[in-house]
């Protein structure tokens, strides 16, 4: 890839909205587990938007890898990390279930506050449907200027968001997904369950398996995404 003046300036962009997402998607999971009786991440000082308390816990996935991905591909993927007590989800799973669907939740989120502000944007026609769509260009500027960045940025924020929350709603470990599906079972059956998929070789076999469903997911998650960013549009 040529690193010239526009794709440092995208790669900045992506960089801004990648750490606010991984960011707030800790942040929810540090908060639930508050909530819900563990203060581990807390004491850990992770209940915050301060980006730097989750870069310091993983360096690796919230620095290098996003910048060597975006090098590689034009998009940035990394991760993150809450610690909770393991003893405490033991004692509460359906708790632990929750903590687990708060980090995709927090992505959603900001999927929908990123419809809004497009849409708003839209009315008082500081942006504009965009010929072409894509994960950087959900939204065209209205004019040249600072409408350009922020069309770049919310654009990003929405297309990045919405394929974080869904990936990891996933039910496989190591992701959320396989926590949250907690709700939907017996407290005895979710702790047998939660034990079962807790070792590296569950993880490291989900995540594989996550990929190749993924790939069936990304296309209509993307159209419903987008028949709700412009709906009556």
């Amino acid at each position: 890839m040529n690193f010239n003046e526009e794709t440092l300036a995208l790669a900045a962009v992506w960089y801004v909205a990648f750490l606010l997402s991984l960011t707030c998607h800790e942040a929810a999971h540090a908060l639930a587990a508050k909530i819900g009786g563990d203060p581990t991440a807390y004491e850990a000082g992770q209940v915050t938007l301060n980006p730097l308390p989750h870069i310091r816990r993983s360096p690796f996935g919230t620095v290098l890898v996003p910048l060597l991905t975006f090098y590689l591909s034009h998009f940035m993927m990394g991760w993150a990390s809450a610690p909770y007590d393991p003893r405490w989800q033991d004692r509460h799973p359906r708790r632990a279930a929750l903590m687990a669907i708060a980090g995709p939740a927090a992505n959603f989120l900001l999927v929908a506050l990123s419809i809004v502000a497009i849409r708003v944007g839209i009315a008082v026609r500081f942006f504009a449907a965009p010929q072409q769509i894509s994960f950087s260009h959900m939204v065209a500027p209205g004019a040249p200027g600072a409408a350009e960045g922020l069309a770049t940025f919310l654009s990003i924020l929405f297309s990045l968001n919405l394929l974080l929350g869904a990936f990891n709603l996933l039910p496989v470990p190591p992701l959320d997904g396989a926590s949250a599906v907690g709700l939907v079972m017996s407290e005895k059956v979710a702790l047998r369950f939660a034990s079962l998929v807790r070792g590296p070789t569950f993880s490291f076999v989900g995540l594989i398996l996550a990929w190749r469903l993924f790939e069936y997911i990304v296309s209509p998650l993307f159209r419903v995404g987008l028949a709700v960013l412009y709906w009556g549009y």
